[in-house]
């Protein structure tokens, strides 16, 4: 990773695990913009921002299918919680559908963090995880809960039909579900699911498909579609701008 530009993301308490990926936070001290490429991977961050000259800023980011190029401030320190699709129904309890590769602002004072909060990563993680245990639900839909634990532990590659007989679930509900919540269909999501976990076998230098692509070819598109440059050229990361492929070089 590049020296002038830091990262640190780490699991969430078990207790939390249904809902919540990843506790982060990233910083470009440098006095030049950060070039990068956000890349799709299924999750949908809650982003807490400080720059030397805006505003603080809380954003939530819906779910990407497309990469986008972005530019880090000078100076801009992030604080993340990265979440699991089944925290936007029972932790956030509002569909992000409408803001399906975009964001909305959120108040500064976002589930009362302040600046004190913000000081160091540990303090951040201690107030993020109390604040979070506070909204875990009492009882979650069983056939939700069994949906995403089967999407994750068969890294998207599933048929929907599979998924429908395994959680007792019609697939055409299953879709109504995704689209009211996130924007998109089921499938959809796999495919995003998939081409994460292809590109962690990217960073290890695999550049053949190890899912269910078709072939080769097929395996060559969808890296393409995601990430915008082939697998040789994404493996490769020149100047660090694939962040996620950097922090997955690092697991």
């Amino acid at each position: 990773m590049d020296q002038h530009f830091h990262y640190k993301f780490v699991d969430p308490e078990k207790a939390l695990a249904d809902f919540v990926e990843s506790i982060g936070f990233f910083h470009n001290p440098a006095r030049q913009p950060k070039e990068v490429v956000v890349l799709p991977d299924g999750r949908v961050d809650l982003f807490f921002t400080q720059t030397a000259s805006a505003p603080f800023r809380v954003m939530l980011m819906g779910l990407e299918t497309f990469p986008e190029q972005r530019s880090v401030p000078p100076q801009m320190r992030t604080f993340v919680i990265s979440f699991k699709p089944l925290a936007v129904e029972y932790i956030l309890q509002k569909p992000i559908a409408d803001f399906l590769n975009s964001a909305q602002d959120l108040p500064a004072d976002f589930w009362h963090f302040n600046a004190d909060d913000f000081k160091d990563f540990d303090t951040f993680y201690k107030k993020a995880s109390q604040t979070l245990r506070a909204f875990l639900p009492e009882k979650i839909d069983a056939r939700k809960q069994k949906l995403f634990e089967l999407i994750y532990a068969t890294k998207g590659e599933m048929s929907v039909k599979e998924l429908s007989e395994n959680v007792g679930w019609s697939s055409r509900q299953i879709n109504r579900y995704f689209q009211h919540q996130f924007g998109l269909p089921l499938k959809a999501y796999c495919n995003i699911l998939r081409f994460r976990t292809s590109l962690a076998h990217i960073a290890q230098g695999k550049l053949f498909p190890e899912l269910n692509f078709t072939d080769q070819n097929h395996f060559i598109k969808e890296i393409k579609k995601f990430a915008g440059v082939v697998p040789k050229e994404l493996s490769k990361n020149q100047n660090d701008r694939f962040v996620l492929l950097s922090v997955l070089k690092q697991q």
